[in-house]
């Protein structure tokens, strides 16, 4: 079978070829794509900036936040059908090396395989894709299959706070820094649980999006001391949770700053490579707890099940502020990259 599938070749080189499918093997699906988020991570490897997509190995196809129909069983496959609809694991562990076999996460894989980054594990900005049956998972046929391209986002913010041993609850002041589609699904995810939520970022309509998205508060971090403007809005306590969703060098080092005494801080925003200085003393004297989310383990199920029981108010799809077909996908990822105020979440359609 021929189909159309994009590659990137390297920094702002883009290309979308026709392909010949293999024949599946005894564990894997065929599945054609439906629709595929452009991610912030997809960005920073077009524009150069990134190390995580390995176009430097070879040419691989972006795209991890994907969802598509089963339409091809590998023989061995038994717990999907033709038509469940699905989406996937991002960083894919192969459950038997040495690390795996102690129950780490799948980013300690010594084999591990990252959808959308590496020529040996194709994204979803393609016609089709083949994936093996133990990353797929099924979510609800009454879903959209643009909700369901949001599972992936959702699930990195949702296993931020909950994953690893984290918690959130009403008791909670929960401060978010960076409002973008990862910092709006932990807003969702912290004001479901009934905390009390603030957000941070220096873009006003994100700010604005961010008050029908979970957030009780917003602050704009240009318009004054950030640490007292979260105290003021906590009664002077600081954040008890801190989750730091921009990845930008400001943003980590406040997170020292505006974080209450045992907070729980919790780092989800991309800065690897990033030197970032910060008063690591602070968290001495506030005994603060810090985790990072790489990756999630078993998660993508229980995400399913979070997003259904979620206030009907969240609607996912709305907050795509622009829609491309995959023969656009140039364009899409052209406004990705320059119009990141505006582009809040770019979607791809087939």
């Amino acid at each position: 079978m021929k189909a159309k599938v994009s590659f990137m070749h390297g920094p702002h080189d883009l290309r979308i070829n026709e392909v010949e499918f293999p024949a599946l093997k005894p564990d894997q699906l065929l599945i054609k794509l439906h629709a595929c988020g452009v991610c912030g991570s997809d960005v920073h490897c077009y524009e150069g900036e990134s190390a995580e997509g390995r176009y430097d190995i070879a040419p691989y196809t972006p795209g991890h936040e994907w969802a598509g129909e089963v339409v091809e069983l590998g023989s061995a496959v038994k717990v999907f059908a033709i038509g469940d609809k699905v989406t996937g694991d991002c960083v894919m562990a192969c459950g038997k090396c040495e690390n795996c076999k102690q129950g780490l996460m799948p980013s300690a894989c010594l084999n591990m395989r990252e959808l959308g980054f590496r020529f040996d594990s194709p994204g979803g900005f393609g016609e089709y894709m083949i994936l093996e049956d133990q990353y797929t998972h099924k979510f609800p046929s009454n879903w959209s299959y643009e909700k369901g391209a949001w599972i992936e986002n959702f699930s990195v913010a949702y296993f931020g706070i909950w994953g690893n041993g984290g918690y959130v609850d009403a008791s909670d002041d929960v401060v978010i820094i960076g409002s973008g589609p990862i910092g709006l699904s932990a807003a969702m995810c912290a004001k479901t649980a009934g905390a009390h939520v603030i957000m941070v970022d220096p873009i006003e309509t994100r700010r604005n999006k961010a008050l029908k998205y979970g957030a009780d508060d917003v602050v704009d971090p240009t318009t004054g001391d950030v640490r007292q403007q979260i105290l003021n809005l906590t009664n002077g306590r600081g954040g008890s949770v801190v989750v730091e969703c921009s990845g930008n060098d400001i943003g980590i080092a406040s997170v020292f700053d505006i974080a209450g005494h045992s907070a729980r801080v919790r780092v989800i925003g991309h800065s690897i490579g990033h030197k970032v200085p910060v008063e690591i003393g602070q968290t001495i004297w506030k005994t603060l707890s810090i985790a990072g989310a790489g990756g999630t383990k078993n998660w993508l199920p229980r995400t399913i099940r979070f997003m259904t029981r979620m206030p009907d108010k969240f609607d996912f799809v709305a907050l795509q502020s622009h829609n491309f077909k995959f023969d656009q996908l140039q364009e899409a990822f052209d406004v990705a990259c320059n119009d990141k105020a505006n582009a809040l979440k770019v979607m791809v359609t087939f």
